[in-house]
């Protein structure tokens, strides 16, 4: 129940975990570093996932799957790539009681093993673009570890693509991380920054990293999603090459991109509140649940209660009913505000004497009187689609309130804590890994969205806050997850 959690104010990593726990999300597992996603979690990733899946269908990509296990010498093709993720990975040198002849990576990602069934499928311009997206679990050999934000093994998903040109690649990163832009803030109700990483931050082995950017209620960031640009680095590490139109040969254009359970952290702690989970709409498996009130004709008031669930199933809202009576009323609306049900509908005999019913929504606890007739249905409807709007505007209101500007260090340094802080950077590794040394923050993103841009003057020429020297555009720096 709800009075097992951390208030926010308090220590807000313990609500955080203290929620995922209480609300039955996830639990930690025997395994170090790894976790049980219990039922009420997959649900969320399950609609994550029906979503995202049916938005990558509609732009052109097909599913497939390729193997958990990555021989060595794949991983070495690609010097980056093996340099950025070895410490991460995870390695099997024996099975069958044996001693392998290669040690096999457990998947840090599937770049190289892809690229090598991509070598054997293309031929010639004719066998271009290819356009696939896997759905896996991957294993990342965490250190410090929290459930759902960072483990030692997640699920997610992976988009792998080739082209036979640069152009008709970065056209895919750019349609991709707009499609990541366009599920955070439609189905998450979480606004997101778009732009580039930089060269330090970007992903190992890519020329390009674009990214969505997150601010949580903590006022750290979270990256909510990646689109890499690889250009033709894994396509000459594994001799990838097409028979161009005019009969040369060319190595082929690649992208890769992704999200994970991450995802869930951050929809909990850019809404969620000490009483609970709060869930946009779009993903709840469970909109609505219907309390009856069990006194007096108790039969009259559960078949009401059906009744109503049975309508709204059948208009596409899912709907369920409590009508176990080995627990109050009380019990159950804390529950279910914990649980994140977006909608609350209380029935009593005297609300169904009045054709009416209470209905209360789990973003602000507002309860309002909803007409038992025929308008019933539409107007849970417009509640449900009043509470995901409510949520994306609350979520940008908060973020742009703790979005701050800084003309000098000191400035910087001070406003850190209370937000994401713009500011001009040199545009040098070496300023940004001194900033990073010296308080913690990165470079989050080098936004690329017109109206943000705009808006933050991000393109206009300065003076770099750390080194002192002329900067061609601001960026945005955080501490994050």
């Amino acid at each position: 129940m709800a009075e097992k959690i951390t208030p926010r104010e308090a220590d807000y990593s313990q609500w955080y975990i203290d929620l995922v726990r209480s609300a039955k999300l996830a639990d930690y597992s025997d395994v170090r570093g790894c976790m049980v996603i219990r039922p009420n979690g997959y649900a969320i990733w399950e609609k994550m996932q029906a979503a995202l899946d049916a938005m990558f269908k509609a732009t052109g990509h097909v599913n497939a799957y390729f193997p958990l296990f990555i021989p060595e010498s794949y991983i070495r093709k690609e010097a980056d790539h093996i340099e950025g993720f070895a410490p991460e990975c995870a390695v099997v040198t024996h099975g069958g009681g044996e001693e392998l002849a290669e040690k096999l990576y457990v998947r840090p990602t599937s770049e190289t093993v892809i690229w090598a069934s991509y070598k054997k499928w293309i031929q010639s311009y004719r066998d271009l673009p290819i356009l696939i997206n896997q759905w896996a679990n991957v294993v990342r050999w965490e250190m410090r570890t929290r459930l759902f934000l960072r483990t030692a093994e997640f699920l997610w998903q992976e988009g792998h693509t080739a082209h036979a040109t640069p152009e008709e690649a970065r056209e895919e990163v750019l349609r991709m991380i707009n499609v990541y832009k366009t599920f955070a803030e439609e189905y998450m109700a979480l606004p997101v920054i778009v732009g580039k990483k930089t060269e330090s931050e970007k992903f190992a082995g890519a020329v390009e990293t674009y990214c969505i950017e997150a601010m949580m209620q903590d006022r750290k960031a979270l990256q909510a999603g990646t689109s890499h640009y690889l250009g033709q680095n894994f396509a000459k590490a594994f001799d990838c090459q097409f028979q161009t139109k005019e009969g040369r040969l060319e190595y082929v254009w690649a992208t890769s991109w992704g999200v994970s359970t991450r995802l869930i952290g951050a929809l909990i702690m850019a809404h969620s509140d000490d009483k609970g989970l709060v869930l946009p709409p779009r993903l709840a498996s469970r909109q609505v649940v219907i309390v009856p009130i069990l006194r007096g004709d108790k039969a009259a008031v559960v078949e009401k209660a059906h009744a109503l669930c049975a309508a709204l199933d059948a208009t596409g809202i899912p709907s369920f009913v409590d009508d176990s009576e080995q627990n109050s009323p009380g019990w159950k609306f804390a529950e279910y505000e914990l649980q994140g049900i977006p909608v609350r509908i209380e029935l009593g005999p005297r609300d169904i004497a009045s054709n009416v019913c209470v209905a209360a929504r789990r973003d602000t606890g507002e309860k309002q009187q909803l007409s038992l007739g025929e308008s019933f249905t539409e107007a849970v409807s417009a509640l449900l689609s009043d509470i995901q709007d409510s949520l994306y505007c609350r979520a940008l209101a908060f973020r742009e309130s703790n979005i701050l500007e800084a003309d000098s260090y000191d400035e910087f340094r001070k406003n850190l804590d209370k937000g994401f802080v713009i500011a001009h950077w040199d545009g040098t590794e070496e300023t940004e890994a001194r900033i990073k040394e010296e308080t913690r923050a990165t470079i989050r993103v080098i936004p690329e969205d017109p109206a943000f841009v705009e808006r933050y003057s991000m393109n206009e020429p300065g003076t770099c806050i750390r080194s002192g020297e002329p900067s061609k555009r601001k960026v945005v720096f955080a501490k994050a997850y």
